[in-house]
C-alpha cells in the first residue's frame, strides 16, 4: 500500500489536571501556570473550560519520534510551570475525587458562551482528553476518510481508557469521561457525509438556527478542524504516559492512511448501523480492554485482544510503510499486558484503598 503524500502529519493536544500537592485535589491555577510558560514557543499552551486544567499542543510532527520528543517536552514544560506555582500535573481523564461544584469556569468568552448555552453540563465538564490532528489539506478527501475511519474507533477507545473514578467512587467504567461527555449534543459518533457540500449543508442548518455559533462547536469523536487542515480525532482520554499517547497517535495516522487508500482504490465503505457503532463505543468505555469488544464488521462480541489484533492487521501495511510497525505493536502489546490507564489506577486503589494514592501514581506516570 502506498499512502505517502504531503498529508497525514500528526499533532497532539493533551489536557492535564492541575493538582494541589497538599490535598491532591484539583486546583484552579491555569492562569498562573500559563504565566510561567515561555512564549512564543513551538509548543502551544492554553487554558481550557475549567481553571483547574491546562492544555499543551505539539507542533506539526512528521514521525512518531517527533511526536514522542515533543510530548515529552510539553509535559516537562507544564510540569516545570506547575513546580513554580507549587502545583503538580496529572494526566487522567477524570480526577478521582474532586467535585465539579468546586471548580471554576474559565473567564474567556468562548467558555463563558459554552457555560451560558449548556449550563449544568458545562459546570460538570471536568474531564481531560487527548486529541490527535491528522493532516489532510483536501477536505473533500477528508470527508470520505472520516466515513471509513469512524468504523474503527472502538479498539482505539478501549486502549486509551484512563478515567475509572468520579466523585470519590469507582464508576465501573474504564472511561467515565466518555459517559460525562456523551450527554452533550453534537458529540460522539459523527454522521456519514456524501460530500463536503453535504457537510456544509448540515453546518448551515445548525448555524442559521442558532444551534451552534460556528463549526468549532461540533464536538464529534471525529471532526474537520476549522483551525487547521486536519481531521481531528477526539475520543481518547488523556493518556497516562507518553508511550500510550504515541501509540494512539500512531494508530490514528495508520487508520487514516488505510482509509485514504481504500478511498483511492474505490473500495466500498462498509455499511454498519450507527446504533451498532454507538453500542460498541459504549462497551469500550465500560470495559476497556478487560472484556469483549463489539466487532462492528462481524456484528459479534470478540475478546478485546482479538479486536485489537484485527485492527493491527488492517493498519499493518501503513505502519510498515513508515517503519512504525515494531514500535506501535510493542506499545500495544505493552498496554495489553499491563492494562490500560484505568486498570492501573484501579490496581493502585485496590492495594491501598486511598484515592490520594491514585493521584500520586498518576502524577508519577505523567512525568515518566
Amino acid at each position: 500500500m502506498s499512502t505517502h503524500t504531503p498529508a497525514w502529519t500528526i499533532g497532539v493536544e493533551e489536557e492535564y489536571q492541575i493538582i494541589d500537592p497538599t490535598t491532591r485535589a484539583l486546583s484552579a491555577d491555569a492562569a498562573r501556570l500559563l504565566s510561567y510558560i515561555p512564549s512564543p514557543s513551538p509548543l502551544l499552551a492554553s487554558a481550557e473550560i475549567q481553571q483547574s486544567q491546562i492544555e499543551m499542543a505539539t507542533p506539526v510532527c512528521h514521525t512518531l519520534a517527533e511526536v514522542r520528543s515533543t510530548l515529552r517536552e510539553a509535559r516537562q514544560t507544564v510540569i516545570g510551570a506547575a513546580e513554580k506555582a507549587k502545583r503538580w500535573i496529572a494526566a487522567a481523564g477524570t480526577h478521582p475525587f474532586s467535585h465539579w461544584q468546586h471548580q471554576q469556569v474559565t473567564a474567556q468568552p468562548r467558555y463563558q458562551e459554552l457555560h451560558q448555552m449548556y449550563q449544568h453540563l458545562a459546570r460538570e465538564q471536568v474531564i481531560f482528553g487527548c486529541h490527535v490532528h491528522l493532516g489532510c489539506p483536501d477536505r473533500e478527501r477528508a470527508i470520505q476518510v472520516m466515513n471509513r475511519l469512524r468504523l474503527w474507533l472502538t479498539p482505539v477507545l478501549a486502549l486509551a481508557t484512563n478515567s475509572p473514578f468520579w466523585l470519590g467512587e469507582d464508576t465501573g467504567y474504564a472511561s467515565y469521561r466518555t459517559m460525562i461527555w456523551s450527554r452533550w449534543p453534537l458529540v460522539g459518533l459523527p454522521p456519514t457525509f456524501a460530500s463536503m457540500a453535504d457537510y456544509e449543508g448540515l453546518v448551515h442548518v445548525l448555524t442559521t438556527t442558532g444551534s451552534i455559533k460556528d463549526p468549532t462547536y461540533l464536538y464529534w469523536d471525529l471532526r474537520l478542524s476549522e483551525r487547521f487542515p486536519t481531521i481531528e480525532l477526539r475520543l481518547a482520554d488523556v493518556c497516562l504516559t507518553v508511550d500510550e499517547a504515541v501509540m494512539i497517535a500512531g494508530l490514528a495516522r495508520a487508520l487514516a492512511e488505510t482509509c485514504d487508500w481504500q478511498v483511492q482504490e474505490q473500495i466500498p465503505c462498509a455499511l454498519v448501523p450507527d446504533e451498532v457503532i454507538r453500542i460498541a463505543h459504549w462497551r469500550a468505555a465500560r470495559y476497556g480492554i478487560e472484556a469483549e469488544l463489539l466487532d462492528v464488521f462481524l456484528g459479534r462480541a470478540v475478546p478485546a485482544h482479538e479486536a485489537i489484533e484485527r485492527l493491527l492487521t488492517v493498519v499493518g501495511p501503513a505502519l510498515k510503510s513508515r517503519a512504525e510497525w515494531e514500535e506501535v505493536t510493542r506499545l500495544v502489546e505493552q498496554t495489553l499486558q499491563r492494562g490500560s490507564g484505568a486498570t492501573r489506577q484501579r490496581n493502585v486503589y485496590r492495594r491501598t484503598g486511598q484515592l490520594q494514592d491514585v493521584v500520586d501514581f498518576v502524577v508519577r506516570e505523567t512525568a515518566e
